[in-house]
């Protein structure tokens, strides 16, 4: 069974899960982030249904029989998943040291039977079908009173961790809250006002650091990046949870992304990136403050000692610079 040890000194959760020790892997054969596979059958290619575990939810042509090939966006429970959703939380105690179990569901949403095919490529009505999924799966797993907070990522690519190089995505139901989600309210408390908020107006007024700006969403370079050129798609409206999110800010935020994903792969040279989506907590736990959020890192070099220890990110591109290339390329693309 997983287990989540708490670190003492800093203050942070640890996911002790060996059966993610297990899970098979390509691995890369030079640093431009070329792989090889080290399995010979992908799970998520369309016709492989068999080598996945029986699908949650999809969305099927010609009304195709669960876990057979037809399939347009699939949700599998993770074969080798960090965490079980059995029983209720069991916190223990070992001396000065503290650990619950691994109480927790993880799905992996497939995007594409096609393998060969990346997220910035497919289309706008798929990427719309995926977030409708990401919603729907959302609001599924909230139910649970077990569960307190759900966190929606996709790794693309070697650097980015990603452990199959099948476009897909992860959706994790957890049992507490991480430590970040805590700064919001804190803030809240302090301003009665929200942070997302309030620097999406301080950002607006100066305008330096905003690089596009569509009818739901504004696309900045964070003032504090902790990685070049990452990015935050925050809505406009108001909203503690992503699974509030309308079917207008679906069509906008697919539009929105496929367009800058496109840009910002071309203009960097198609780096491994992270998508994250950030929202507030859930089944009694306070989510004063919270407004959910996305966040696109592009990864180009590992942490490193200094990082490590000082929690210092050491990012050599201003956000200043990032967003206007950015905001420049986006410019170009729509004459």
């Amino acid at each position: 069974m997983p287990e989540l040890r708490k670190d003492l000194l800093h203050d942070k959760w640890v996911l002790i899960a060996t059966e993610q020790a297990l899970e098979p892997r390509f691995f890369p054969i030079n640093r431009n982030g070329t792989y090889v596979r080290k399995d010979k059958v992908c799970p998520f290619c369309d016709g492989n249904e068999s080598h996945t575990p029986p699908e949650i939810a999809a969305v099927r042509r010609d009304n195709s029989a669960p876990d057979s090939p037809g399939w347009i966006v699939r949700t599998v429970p993770s074969k080798y998943s960090a965490f079980k959703l059995e029983g209720e939380l069991q916190e223990e105690r070992s001396g000065i040291y503290f650990s619950c179990n691994g109480l927790g569901k993880q799905e992996v949403v497939i995007g594409n039977p096609d393998h060969n095919c990346k997220f910035h490529q497919f289309s706008l009505e798929r990427i719309e079908l995926i977030y409708r999924m990401f919603k729907e799966r959302y609001q599924a797993l909230a139910v649970d009173p077990r569960i307190k907070y759900i966190q929606i990522y996709k790794n693309q690519g070697l650097f980015a961790g990603a452990s199959q190089e099948h476009s897909h995505s992860q959706i994790v139901a957890l049992p507490m809250v991480p430590l970040h989600v805590a700064i919001p309210a804190s803030y809240y408390q302090h301003n009665q006002k929200c942070l997302l908020c309030s620097i999406m107006e301080q950002e607006q007024e100066n305008g330096e650091r905003i690089i596009y700006e569509s009818e739901h969403f504004l696309l900045l370079s964070p003032y504090a990046s902790r990685f070049s050129y990452e990015t935050w798609i925050i809505p406009k409206e108001h909203k503690e949870h992503f699974g509030d999110i309308s079917e207008k800010e679906i069509s906008d935020l697919a539009r929105t992304l496929k367009t800058f994903l496109t840009i910002m792969l071309d203009s960097l040279s198609n780096p491994s990136y992270n998508i994250v989506i950030n929202t507030g907590p859930l089944n009694g736990v306070s989510s004063e403050g919270a407004h959910w959020f996305m966040e696109i890192n592009p990864r180009f070099i590992v942490t490193n000692g200094f990082e490590m220890a000082t929690g210092y990110y050491t990012n050599p591109v201003a956000p200043e610079l990032s967003a206007a290339l950015l905001r420049q390329r986006i410019l170009e693309n729509d004459q």
